[in-house]
């Protein structure tokens, strides 16, 4: 198994969705379902079904979409630590959630015209880490949100967005114009696997112990949401399909934008790049 197939079995994985996956890696659709049918073959087995409904993983493709996670993080701090001791001019950059925010389009343009020989390479997280990697080496800055435990860490705060319920449209608190915590008490939420950072699982579910099923992407939340009726929290700001309706919280805490690095740091392109997104932010 190639690691570019991997990680195009990831996207498709996580998207659940073939378009999608296929414009988050910024490729065609075709070469994309080859190269999976391909990957199928290798494999042997059926690794997603596909139905006029929608995709969905076979148990065959959940195992490999564990390995595949594993295997394609491992890989990333190999190159990570190969860069550093070839002394590689590169830079890279966790981000955690929409990575079309106006802030993260006005950051990389100025970070490119400040630094116009640097290798910037982007590592896209799913949301069971908020640091982006950040404590493992596989980045040397996140742009992510806030809360989450800042032991030897650094956090610069970028913005402030206001949050609120991520609703199917026909859900009848959609119609609402604002909702309250306690009006939600009774739904269940979506949840993140065993081992994420307590303060951030906390936050998500409005400072309270939930039940409800265990996500790792934006697009399984918003398949909970979809298919069982599930809620969850969500910045505003984020375009959705027309299937889902937010409704702004009226007693939740702003969710924070923030740049994250290794307290100590003294790379200097760390401090250049936290400059930058202070400026980019503000704008």
């Amino acid at each position: 198994m190639e690691l570019r197939t991997l990680r195009y079995f990831v996207a498709v994985a996580e998207e659940l969705h073939f378009g999608r996956a296929a414009t988050r890696l910024h490729m065609s659709q075709p070469p994309l379902s080859r190269a999976i049918k391909q990957l199928e073959a290798d494999v042997g087995a059926l690794l997603l079904t596909r139905s006029p409904m929608g995709v969905t993983l076979t148990p065959v493709g959940t195992v490999l979409l564990d390995e595949a996670r594993a295997l394609l993080d491992h890989a990333d701090r190999v190159r990570a630590r190969v860069g550093a001791a070839a002394g590689a001019a590169t830079f890279t950059v966790g981000i955690l959630g929409d990575g079309t925010d106006p802030g993260v389009s006005r950051l990389a343009a100025a970070y490119r015209r400040n630094h116009p020989g640097i290798d910037i390479r982007v590592r896209d997280t799913d949301l069971t880490d908020p640091t982006c990697g950040l404590r493992a080496g596989l980045v040397d800055v996140a742009l992510t949100r806030a809360p989450f435990d800042e032991t030897a860490l650094t956090v610069r705060v970028l913005r402030s967005d206001p949050v609120g319920v991520v609703l199917r449209a026909d859900d009848p608190l959609a119609r609402r114009d604002t909702l309250r915590l306690a009006e939600l008490s009774d739904r269940r939420w979506f949840q993140f696997p065993q081992g994420t950072d307590p303060l951030w699982q906390s936050y998500w579910n409005g400072g309270r112990l939930r039940e409800g099923p265990v996500v790792r992407a934006v697009q399984e939340c918003l398949q909970a949401v979809l298919w069982n009726g599930t809620i969850g929290l969500a910045p505003f700001g984020h375009d959705l399909p027309e299937e889902f309706v937010v409704v702004r919280l009226t007693d939740m805490e702003p969710s924070r934008v923030v740049a994250v690095w290794n307290e100590g740091d003294s790379n200097a392109l760390v401090r250049s790049f936290v400059e930058t997104a202070t400026a980019a932010y503000r704008q």
